[in-house]
């Protein structure tokens, strides 16, 4: 599992760069600066969550309970789809419905952060 964090954390954080770019450049001239906002915020959060992941590539055979830090990258990853995910289609379509979606990202980044602190405890 290690391998497969590394290998979506380093995927992620490339489409976060492509992403940040693409808005920085090419979304720019297109969307009103509180669009564009939330659209970096989905960067951002998705960058932060991918060196997350890469993270816990290399101390998930270090943790008390590696069970439980496998658990809080498979939320990193839930989290970057729902929450991240949700921003870029809801900017992108302008279809503030997809807002909906964002806060379950929110919480699954939560909860894997809980989790991989309770990994190191348990």
């Amino acid at each position: 599992m290690s391998s497969s964090f590394l290998i979506l954390g380093a995927v992620f954080a490339f489409l976060a760069v492509a992403f940040g770019a693409f808005g920085a450049h090419a979304l720019r001239s297109r969307l009103s600066d509180e669009r564009l906002a939330v659209y970096q915020t989905g960067v951002q959060y998705q960058m932060y969550h991918a060196l997350a992941l890469l993270a816990l590539s290399v101390i998930i055979p270090r943790v008390a309970d590696p069970n439980l830090g496998i658990f809080a990258g498979r939320l990193f990853v839930l989290g970057i789809f729902l929450f991240s995910g949700s921003l870029y289609v809801l900017t992108l379509s302008g279809k503030r419905s997809f807002g909906a979606i964002t806060p379950f990202g929110g919480v699954a980044f939560l909860l894997g952060w809980v989790l991989l602190v309770l990994s190191a405890l348990h």
